[in-house]
Order: structure tokens, then C-alpha cells, then sequence
């Protein structure tokens, strides 16, 4: 045989058998990779909560010549539409009418986190504290004895918006929840389930330890002194902590993670790394011939539900406003735009842990590298809670993906009867459009420090940019 002609087994491999590729053997411009991630970094430090995420969107897409719908005039090609300043719809018009064909992104910018109390300032033994109620899913060990950041803001009863941010500039003070010492804990904690041995009543926050005069007889002399600082400094009282929207999150930024600096670790990348790329992908979209809209919603990590969340009238606000501008806002072609159209519910998945690799099925899991993840079906167990994308459309995706040299992956979240968990996809998939998960794989999912890789970071950005552009 010639040296080169491939031995026959090597070509019924080829043809058959279906390889795994990692990012790092299909990326080439690895400079470009480093930029896109050094940006996506720069994102993640300015959005701690839904509320700055949605800031920050609003700047990025001003910035590109989007205009608000309800202040613009007429058919425009780019257009934003905010809800609440916690979600927001961003459109791109294509040459194709919308309601023959639309690509849609779905991702969501809120974090588990722990928010305060409405009455969270209290005193005991002589210390002040915020109690708090945790959001989302959280593991309550990761959130003791680390540095915590105060984000949030004061609604006045004026009609004023009061920014606060404390504890992410180096001349900031931080916040914490003292842990007990392992000389302590042998009844109270050790013997208990890590689901049990923190309460969700205990995580509660050291604020400060002066009191506001040396005079003993006077009752909350320390609560008083954290009040006077938040008064004189913020023009804050306690009265206004009830109309107000406080998040305790980790302090600090993302960091380039390995001696290669080939990761990224950070708190919030579930899901805003895929609210990032699904924007970027939006944004940098040359002249698409079908139109494109990325939701970036709030309260996914609750469920979706709330006025800001997905499981509203939301998306067919948003495309009744769009048709209304082409002048054709009936509810027969909303229904047809929103049932025709195309959705990625561009959301995380777990890559596969080495040192826990059990509960993953490892032939049918995400891996770390592996580039975007597809996600057929999320729920629990018997797919509870689930949508399940058709095998056509998978089949579209895989033909977009391949044509554009995507890489890519299958991946389910965990084993059969691990768990599990849902995302946006069954909410947009109520309107009878095809819809997948997609998304990054991430070590260490809803921890206080996540990590990712830039290369599927990167990827993901890519396919984003596919789908958006395909017809």
C-alpha cells in the first residue's frame, strides 16, 4: 500500500464514527480569542446584578446606532426595547418580512445571589448585621468567609434612583459572613447535611462594630452608627431600605484562570456569558438578511416568573411593537411571526468535573474545550419541567454549525436521575417555535467563582453569529 493512501479502517472510521473536537485544535487566531474574552471580562466587572447588566447593554447598543422603540419614529433597522431596567429586547431588521422568518436569542442576566431583607439592619452582641434571603440556587457553604460586594438601588419616595455600590473598589471597605470554627462545629454543623448545616437564616452579613456614642445606656448604639454612615454618606434611612433592590455579591474581578491563562473565573457567568456573546453576536452581525432579536431577561434562576421575567407577555410585546411600526399589528401575525420563528435559548451547561465524574453519563455530557454546547431536552429526571427541541431542527443547527466550521457538542445535564434543571426554552417554545438550548460549558455552575474557557467562550460568540446570519 502507499504511505499515502489511508488504510481502509481509517477511512470507515471517517465516515462513521462521529469525534469529539476540542477548541483549542480548530482555533487558530488565538489574539482574537484573547481580545474577545479581555472585553467579555471588562462586561462581567461593570455587571454584578441584572440591573447593571441591563446598563451596560443599553450603553453598548446606543453606542452602535440602536434608538429606543418608544422613542424612535417609522421602520428602523436597529432597535432596543427595555423592561424595567432589568430586561431588555434588542433587534436587528433583516431584508426577509417578519413574519416569514426570525432568529431569535434567549438569555438571562440575573445571578444566584443573596439580596437583603426589607428591615435587614439588626444588632446583636454588640455587631451589626443585614440579614438576608438568598436567591436562586445556591450551595450556602460557598458564601461564608469570603469578601461580598453591596450592589443595588434606593428608590426614593421623590421619584429618585439611588445607586450604591460597596466594596469593589480597592479603597472600599467589604462585607462577609463569619463561618464557625472547626473547634465549634462538631454538633451544629458537622454532623448535619450540607444542605443543612448553614441555615438559610444564619447567612447573615457583618456590617460594622462602632456605636454611635460611648454612652451604654443608649439602646441600638451600634445599628444607629451604620444608619448615620448611610445617611451622611448616601443620604439613606432605614425606612428607605423597603423600596429598595440590594444584592450581596462575591467582591472582586474576573480573572484569567491556569498558567496558560486559557480560563476565565468569576462570579455570574451563568448566564452572562451567554447574554455577552449572545449581544456581541447581535451587534456584529453584517447586514442579515433575516431579522434577529436577542431577549436578555431577568428571574430565570426563580423560574422566570415576575413582570421582568420570560413566563410573560413579553416577546409578543416586543414583536407587536415591531409589526405595529411595519403596520401590521394584528394579533393573527404575531402569533405567526412568534410561531415561525427560530430560538437558541442561549444558557450554561455543566462540563464534566474530573474529580466527580459519576454523575455525569460521560458519553452523552459537556465538556470543558468542547466548544458550544447543544442541549436536546433540559428538566429532571423523566424530562419533568422540560422542552425537547424536534430532530429537525438539531438537524438544521448541526448543517449551519459545520458550514461555518462551528465547534460544537451534544451535552445533557447530568444523569438520568442526578437531577437536573430548566432554562427559558419552555417558555418560547409556548409559542410554537423551534427552540434548543445552547451555551457554554462551565466548572463550578451557580458557585461564587465559575469558570469557563475562552475558547468556547469565543465559539460560542461564532455560532451565536451563525445562527443569526443563516436564512
Amino acid at each position: 500500500m502507499n504511505k499515502q493512501e489511508k488504510h481502509p479502517k481509517d477511512t470507515l472510521e471517517e465516515e462513521l464514527l462521529h469525534t469529539r473536537k476540542n477548541v483549542w485544535d480548530t482555533l487558530k487566531d488565538l489574539e482574537e480569542v484573547n481580545r474577545f474574552n479581555k472585553e467579555y471580562i471588562s462586561f462581567l466587572n461593570g455587571s454584578k446584578t441584572e440591573r447593571e447588566v441591563i446598563k451596560q447593554v443599553i450603553q453598548l447598543v446606543e453606542s452602535k446606532g440602536f434608538k429606543n422603540i418608544f422613542s424612535s419614529e417609522g421602520v428602523q433597522d436597529r432597535l432596543y426595547y427595555p423592561l424595567h431596567g432589568k430586561s431588555i429586547a434588542v433587534f436587528r431588521r433583516g431584508e426577509k418580512p417578519l413574519t416569514e422568518a426570525l432568529n431569535i436569542l434567549v438569555a438571562h442576566v440575573d445571578s444566584p445571589r443573596l439580596d437583603l431583607k426589607q428591615y435587614p439592619v439588626y444588632e446583636d452582641q454588640d455587631l451589626v448585621l443585614f440579614k438576608t434571603h438568598y436567591y436562586g440556587g445556591i450551595r450556602k457553604y460557598h458564601w461564608v468567609s469570603i469578601p461580598l460586594a453591596f450592589h443595588g438601588i434606593f428608590a426614593m419616595k421623590d421619584g429618585s434612583i439611588k445607586e450604591v455600590i460597596i466594596g469593589e473598589n480597592e479603597s472600599d471597605p467589604v462585607f462577609t459572613i463569619a463561618d464557625l470554627l472547626p473547634h465549634l462545629s462538631a454538633q451544629v454543623q458537622n454532623t448535619k447535611k450540607a444542605t443543612e448545616f448553614i441555615p438559610g437564616e444564619k447567612l447573615n452579613i457583618l456590617v460594622g462594630s462602632l456605636p454611635v456614642s460611648h454612652d451604654v445606656k443608649q439602646d441600638q448604639r451600634f445599628k444607629l452608627n451604620i444608619l448615620k454612615v448611610f445617611k451622611e454618606t448616601y443620604g439613606i434611612s432605614e425606612e428607605d431600605f423597603l423600596s429598595a433592590d440590594i444584592e450581596l455579591v462575591p467582591a472582586g474581578n474576573a480573572r484569567e484562570v491556569g498558567l496558560d491563562r486559557s480560563m476565565v473565573g468569576a462570579y455570574g457567568h451563568d448566564d452572562r456569558v451567554c447574554a455577552y456573546t449572545a449581544l456581541r453576536a447581535i451587534l456584529d452581525v453584517k447586514n442579515p438578511k433575516t431579522s434577529a432579536l436577542v431577549f436578555l431577561m431577568d428571574k430565570e434562576e426563580i423560574g422566570s416568573e415576575g413582570a421582568s421575567g420570560s413566563n410573560t407577555w413579553f416577546p409578543e410585546m416586543v414583536v407587536g411593537e415591531l409589526l405595529a411600526l411595519e403596520g401590521n399589528d394584528s394579533y393573527r401575525a404575531i402569533r405567526r411571526t412568534l410561531s415561525g420563528a427560530r430560538c437558541l435559548s442561549a444558557d450554561v451547561n455543566a462540563a464534566v468535573h474530573p474529580d466527580w465524574k459519576e454523575v455525569h453519563d460521560l458519553k452523552n455530557a459537556a465538556f470543558l474545550n468542547g466548544g458550544l454546547v447543544l442541549t436536546k431536552f433540559t428538566g429532571a429526571r423523566g424530562k419533568a419541567g422540560s422542552s425537547e427541541a424536534n430532530a429537525e431542527f438539531v438537524a438544521q443547527l448541526r448543517k449551519i454549525f459545520d458550514e461555518h466550521n462551528i465547534t460544537w457538542q451534544m451535552g445533557e445535564l447530568g444523569k438520568v436521575d442526578e437531577g437536573g434543571g430548566g432554562t427559558i426554552a419552555k417558555f418560547m417554545a409556548y409559542y410554537g417555535m423551534q427552540v434548543i438550548d445552547a451555551g457554554v460549558p462551565v466548572l463550578g455552575m451557580h458557585s461564587t467563582f465559575e469558570v469557563v474557557s475562552k475558547g468556547d467562550v469565543y465559539e460560542t460568540y461564532r455560532a451565536f453569529q451563525a445562527m443569526l446570519t443563516s436564512e
